[in-house]
C-alpha cells in the first residue's frame, strides 16, 4: 500500500470534517479574505454594520501580539466606541452557546507579513475567527520535531501569528494520519524548549476508559465534533493569569469534571475520582469548582484539605489559575462569614476539614465559650444552610475523612454532595478503620464515604502516558553475615554509609535529591546526628571529600498550638511520637533548626515551625541546575522525614527516596511517588533504595493500586528492567552503531564521526548514539550495579570511548540544528525530523567551576608529569552539552595555557573573561567591516538584544524584526546580516554572557 501524500491527508481530513457539518471556504485564502469573511460573521453575531474606518480600528483593538490576552478577548464581552460616539457592546464568538457559532475550515491560507509568506496546511475558524491550526505530516515524524517546527515558524521574523487575526488560535493540531497530538498556543515564554528540554504538555486524545485515540479520523469523530470542539476551547481551557498563560486539560481531567457536573446536574449522589498523585489534581478540581460557581442550584462549593499546608498549597494554586479566586480562611470564624456570605466571591472556598468540623463541632472550646456568653455558636450561625444544596469536593481521601468530622458534615448538610479526589483509595484490605476515632468499620473504605467511582486514572495509565515515571527498586542487601530480615532496619551506621557511598549514582551526580524516611522522630533525630559525625570523619579522612547537605523535617510537640495540631491530624507517626518525652523532641529540633539556620543563613526557630517547612520544601523544589543558576551550597541533598513530605508534595527535582521505615498500601505507593515527576532524559525513572527488604510489600501494593484489569504486566509497567537487561540493550545498541558506521565504510571510533559523508548519514549517526547514551544515563544512576556489572559496561563502551562520541555527537548535532533553523536551506527529511536532545549530554558534576578548577590544577602540573593532558581536558569539555556554546572559546583559552605556570583559579577566571571579551570584539569588528557597518552602531545594538534576551526573556527572531540599524525596508543585505548575527547572539544569550557589553556596564 502507498503512503498518502501530504496533499490527500489534507483532502481526507476537510472532507471529514465537511461530514462533521463543517462548512469548507476554498475562497479563504489569504489575509483579505480571512478579514472579509470574520467581519461578516462578527456583523452577524452582533447585528450590527461597521463603516471601513470602524472594521479597521476594530482589528486594531483586537489583534495583539500578546496570546494571553488575545485569549480573554476570544472569551468575554468587550466594548468599542464607534464613528458617531456612541459604545458598542461586543463578542468574537458566542460565549453563552458555543455550538451556535459558526464551524468553517480553510486550507493553504498565505498569510503575507513583512518578509514571511507562510502556509498554514489547515485552519479551523470558530465565528470567522481561526482558532485550531492543524499541521500535517507523510512522515512518522517526532512530535517533538513538529512542535519545534510550529515553535520556529512562530519565532519567524514577521510571522502572521502576532499581527494578524491569527492571534487568537488557541490550539495546535500535529498528525500523520496514523498518529495525532495537540497543544495549547501561549507566548514565546512558554511556547519553547526550555532549559530541560521539555515542552509541556503535548497531548494524544484518549477515551473515557483511557484508551488513546490517535488515527487523524478517529481524532475528528471525537474531539472535533463541533460541540465539542466548542466546550474543550470554552470549558476545558485554562487561562493561568499569575503566569499569563494557557493550559490545556487532559482527557481524564476532562471526564472526571463532567462525571462530577452531570453528577451534580442530576442529583444522583456522591462520588469519588480515582487519579493517581502527579496527574494534576488540583487543576481538576479547580475547574469542577469553578463550573460550579455558575451553577444557580448551587449555594456553596467547599474544596476540603486535611492539612493547613495544604490548604496554602491549594489556594495558591487556584489563585494561580484565576487571580483573587478564593480568599484566606484565617480561622473558623473567617470560614463561617465566607458560608454565610451571599458574594459572588466566596461561593467557592478552600478550608481545612479541621476548620468545618470546629464548626460543626457544638462541644469546642470556642462554641463552648460562645453558648456560655449568650451568643450563637458557629453551628447555628450555620443553620440557614443546613437544607441548602452544597457540594463539597475533598482532596485526598486521608485518614481524618473516616472519623466524627466527616459524619458531622454528612449530618448537618443532609443535601450535600460529596465527591473525594485520591490517587490510592482505600479498599477491604488497606482499611484501618478501626483506628479512625473508635468508630469501627463506620467508613471503612472510600466507597463507604463516597458511594461510587466516577473516573479512574491510575498509576499504570499515567507511566504508560509518560505522565510519571517508572520505578527503580533496589532492596539494598548488605554483604557478610548478619543481614536483617524483611521488615526489620539495619544498623543506622551501615545505612548512612550506604547512603553517602551511594547518593552522587543515584542522584546523577547530585542533580536531583532525596528524601529519607525514617520509623520514627527518633530515628529522625539520630539519623541527623549520624550524618553529621560520619561526614566529618570522611572529610577529616580525604580532604576532596564533599558532604551532603542535609536537613531534617518533624512536627514539633503541638503544646497547644492550634496550627501544629492541624498539621499532625495526618502524621499519625508523628503525633504518637510528640506524646512521649515531647520536651527532648523540642530540644532536639531546635539543635536542628540550628544547624539548618548556620548551613543556610536563615534564622527560624520552633515557635515559626511552619516558616521553617516552607523553606525546605522551596529548597528541594529549587534544586535548579546546573550550579551556575542556584549554587550548590544553597541546595539540600537529603532531607530525613518521619512522615511529613511523603504524601502531597512534588518536586521534579526530587528522584530518590531512601527508606528505612515499613511502607504497606497506601502509604508506600504515596511515599514512593515523591520521586517520579518527569523532568527530562536525565532523569529517567524514579529510584528507590529500600534498607527494609520490602519487596512482597511492593508487590503487593502495585497490585493493589493498578486498577480493575490489574494482571502479571503491571509490575513491567511500574518498574524499570533490571541492570542486566539494560547492559544487554547496551550492547545491541553499541552494535547498531557499530554496524552503521561500518556501512558508511568507516571504523566505529570517535575520530571517524567529523568523516561521515552527507547530512542523512549524520543524521543516522545522531539516532544510534542519542539510544546509546540514553541507555548509558539510564544504568549510571543504577545504585545496584554489581562489580561485574560495571566491568562488562566499560568492556561494551570504554569511557575514553564514550567521551569521544559525546563531543563527536555535540559537533555534528550543532551543525544539523543550525541547518533545521536556516530557512534559506531546506534540509533532508532525516535531518528535518531530528530531535537532538542535548540535555543528556550535559554532566551534573562537570559545571563551569569544576573546568575552572581543571583547567587550574593543569597550569600547576609539572611538563610532562600531568594527571590530565591538555588533549583530555579540552575532550572532556567537547564532551559537555553545558558548554556546547563555549567549547571552541574554552579549548582556545586552554591553547593559550602551559603546563607549569601555577596559575591561579581566580587568575584563569579573568583570564578566560579577558580572552573571551577580546574574542567576541574582533569577531564583531569583522562582522561590521563585513557588512559595510559602524563597529559601535553594531555593537549598540547587539548589546540591546542580548540584555534582553538574557533579563526579560524575550526571542530572537522578534527581536530582530525589524533591525534597528537604519534600514527602513528588509533587504537583502539585512538579511545576510541576520544571517551573521544570528549564531553571534545565540551564543551570547544562551551561555548569559554579558561581559564587555557597554550597555551593561553603562
Amino acid at each position: 500500500m502507498t503512503e498518502m501524500t501530504e496533499q490527500k491527508i489534507e483532502q481526507s481530513f476537510i472532507k471529514k470534517l465537511v461530514e462533521l457539518k463543517y462548512s469548507y471556504r476554498p475562497d479563504i485564502t489569504d489575509r483579505a479574505s480571512l478579514e472579509r469573511n470574520f467581519r461578516e460573521n462578527f456583523e452577524a453575531l452582533n447585528r450590527v454594520n461597521l463603516t471601513e474606518g470602524e472594521f479597521k480600528r476594530l482589528l486594531d483593538g483586537i489583534i495583539s501580539p500578546d496570546v494571553f490576552t488575545a485569549a480573554r478577548t476570544l472569551r468575554e464581552r468587550n466594548s468599542f466606541t464607534r464613528d458617531d460616539g456612541t459604545p458598542l457592546n461586543y463578542t468574537l464568538v458566542n460565549i453563552k452557546d458555543w455550538c451556535k457559532n459558526t464551524f468553517e475550515v480553510i486550507n493553504q491560507l498565505r498569510m503575507n507579513s513583512d518578509n514571511s509568506h507562510h502556509r498554514y496546511d489547515v485552519i479551523i475558524l470558530i465565528n470567522g475567527v481561526p482558532v485550531v491550526q492543524v499541521e500535517l505530516k507523510t512522515l512518522g515524524i517526532n512530535p517533538r520535531r513538529a512542535m519545534e517546527q510550529i515553535v520556529d515558524y512562530k519565532n519567524d521574523p514577521g510571522n502572521g501569528y502576532s499581527r494578524t487575526l491569527l492571534c487568537f488560535l488557541q490550539l495546535f493540531i500535529v498528525s500523520n494520519r496514523g498518529s495525532t497530538y495537540y497543544f495549547a498556543n501561549n507566548n514565546a515564554r512558554h511556547f519553547a524548549f526550555n532549559a530541560d528540554e521539555r515542552f509541556l504538555p503535548i497531548y494524544q486524545f484518549a477515551s473515557e476508559d483511557n484508551k488513546k485515540i490517535a488515527h487523524l479520523d478517529d481524532f475528528a469523530d471525537s474531539f472535533l465534533v463541533k460541540c465539542t470542539l466548542g466546550q474543550m476551547i470554552s470549558r476545558y481551557m485554562v487561562l493561568i493569569a499569575s503566569e499569563q498563560k494557557l493550559m490545556m486539560m487532559r482527557p481524564y481531567q476532562i471526564y472526571a469534571v463532567k462525571a462530577i457536573v452531570d453528577c451534580i446536574h442530576q442529583n444522583c449522589g456522591n462520588g469519588y475520582i480515582w487519579h493517581t498523585t502527579g496527574s494534576g489534581k488540583t487543576l481538576t478540581s479547580f475547574k469542577a469548582s469553578t463550573l460550579l460557581k455558575d451553577n444557580p442550584d448551587i449555594e456553596k462549593c467547599l474544596f476540603v484539605v486535611d492539612r493547613k499546608d495544604l490548604d496554602r498549597q491549594t489556594r495558591e494554586e487556584f489563585n494561580k489559575f484565576q487571580e483573587g479566586c478564593v480568599e484566606e480562611n484565617t480561622n473558623t470564624g473567617t470560614l463561617v462569614r465566607r458560608l454565610l456570605s451571599d458574594d459572588y466571591a466566596d461561593k467557592v472556598i478552600v478550608t481545612t476539614i479541621q476548620k468545618l468540623g470546629l464548626a460543626l463541632d457544638e462541644n469546642s472550646k470556642r462554641n463552648k465559650q460562645q453558648k456560655k456568653d449568650g451568643r450563637s455558636t458557629y453551628k447555628e450561625q450555620l443553620e440557614p444552610l443546613r437544607d441548602k444544596r452544597i457540594v463539597f469536593i475533598f482532596d485526598e481521601c486521608h485518614r481524618s475523612q473516616f472519623g466524627e468530622n466527616h459524619k458531622a458534615i454528612k449530618e448537618f448538610f443532609p443535601q450535600a454532595q460529596l465527591f473525594g479526589f485520591t490517587g490510592t483509595p482505600i479498599f477491604e484490605v488497606n482499611s484501618t478503620a478501626k483506628q479512625f476515632e473508635g468508630e469501627v468499620g463506620q467508613f471503612k473504605t472510600t466507597v463507604d464515604l463516597f458511594q461510587k467511582q466516577l473516573h479512574a486514572y491510575t498509576i499504570t495509565h499515567a507511566i504508560e502516558d509518560a505522565n510519571v515515571l517508572r520505578f527503580h527498586v533496589d532492596y539494598f542487601k548488605p554483604e557478610g553475615k548478619g543481614a536483617p530480615k524483611p521488615g526489620e532496619s539495619l544498623a543506622k551506621r551501615a545505612i548512612v554509609d550506604a547512603i553517602l557511598a551511594k547518593h552522587n549514582t543515584a542522584t546523577g551526580g547530585r542533580r536531583f535529591n532525596a528524601l529519607l524516611a525514617t520509623a520514627s522522630i527518633n530515628d529522625a533525630i539520630e539519623y541527623h546526628a549520624l550524618f553529621k559525625t560520619l561526614q566529618d570523619e570522611k572529610q577529616a579522612a580525604d580532604p576532596d571529600f564533599q558532604p551532603l547537605n542535609i536537613a531534617c523535617v518533624f512536627s514539633p510537640p503541638a503544646e497547644g498550638d492550634a496550627d501544629v495540631k492541624q498539621i499532625q491530624e495526618d502524621l499519625p507517626q508523628e503525633k504518637e511520637d510528640n506524646a512521649v518525652e515531647p520536651e527532648k523532641k523540642k530540644a532536639a529540633l531546635k539543635a536542628i533548626l540550628a544547624d539548618y539556620n548556620a548551613r543556610f543563613g536563615s534564622n527560624h526557630t520552633v515557635n515559626e515551625f511552619d516558616l521553617y517547612y516552607q523553606d525546605v520544601q522551596k529548597r528541594i523544589k529549587d534544586q535548579q541546575w546546573p550550579n551556575a543558576d542556584y549554587p550548590h551550597a544553597q541546595k539540600i541533598d537529603v532531607t530525613i522525614v518521619v512522615d511529613m513530605l511523603l504524601t502531597g508534595f512534588d518536586s521534579k527535582y526530587l528522584n530518590t527516596l531512601y527508606v528505612d521505615k515499613n511502607l504497606k498500601h497506601h502509604g508506600l505507593i504515596q511515599a514512593f511517588s515523591r520521586t517520579n515527576r518527569v523532568l527530562n532524559g536525565s532523569k529517567p525513572y524514579g529510584n528507590i533504595l529500600d534498607f527494609r527488604q520490602q519487596q512482597d510489600a511492593v508487590d503487593a501494593a502495585i497490585a493493589l493500586f493498578s486498577g480493575e484489569n490489574a494482571g502479571p504486566k503491571e509490575r513491567e509497567i511500574w518498574l524499570v528492567d533490571k541492570a542486566p537487561v539494560v547492559i544487554e540493550k547496551l550492547q545491541v545498541a553499541v552494535q547498531e552503531l557499530d554496524a552503521f558506521m561500518k556501512s558508511q565504510g568507516l571504523s566505529c571510533a570517535p575520530e571517524a564521526v567529523p568523516n561521515l559523508k552527507g547530512d542523512d548519514a549524520r543524521a543516522g549517526f545522531i539516532n544510534h548514539f542519542k539510544e546509546v547514551q540514553r541507555l548509558k544515563t539510564q544504568l549510571d544512576q543504577y545504585t545496584d550495579l554489581s562489580d561485574d556489572n560495571a566491568a562488562t559496561i566499560e568492556q561494551i563502551l570504554p569511557k575514553e570511548s564514550l567521551l569521544g562520541f559525546r563531543g563527536a555527537y555535540l559537533e555534528t548535532a550543532q551543525r544539523l540544528k543550525v541547518q533545521q533553523g536556516k530557512a534559506t536551506h531546506k534540509p533532508s527529511p532525516d535531518v528535518d525530523q531530528l530531535d537532538f536532545e542535548f540535555v543528556l549530554f550535559a554532566s551534573a558534576v562537570i559545571d563551569y567551576d569544576y573546568i575552572m578548577g581543571l583547567i587550574a590544577r593543569f597550569t600547576e602540573q609539572t611538563p610532562g608529569k600531568q594527571k590530565m593532558s591538555r588533549e583530555q581536558l579540552v575532550g572532556l569539555i567537547q564532551s559537555d552539552a553545558k558548554f556546547l556554546d563555549e567549547r571552541e572559546d574554552i579549548g582556545a583559552y586552554i591553547a593559550t595555557l602551559q603546563a607549569g605556570e601555577a596559575l591561579s583559579e581566580g587568575t584563569i577566571r579573568e583570564g578566560y573573561q579577558r580572552f573571551k571579551t577580546e574574542k567576541q570584539s574582533q569577531e564583531l569588528a569583522e562582522l561590521a567591516q563585513r557588512h559595510g557597518l559602524e563597529t559601535a552602531a553594531l555593537q549598540a545594538f547587539v548589546d540591546d538584544i542580548i540584555l534582553r534576551m538574557i533579563f526579560d526573556g524575550e526571542q530572537l527572531g522578534n527581536l530582530m524584526a525589524p533591525l534597528n540599524l537604519g534600514w527602513k525596508a528588509r533587504t537583502q543585505k539585512e538579511l545576510a546580516l541576520m544571517d551573521d548575527l544570528t549564531p553571534f547572539l545565540h551564543k551570547r544569550a544562551q551561555g548569559r554572557d554579558i561581559s564587555g557589553l557597554s550597555a551593561y556596564e553603562q
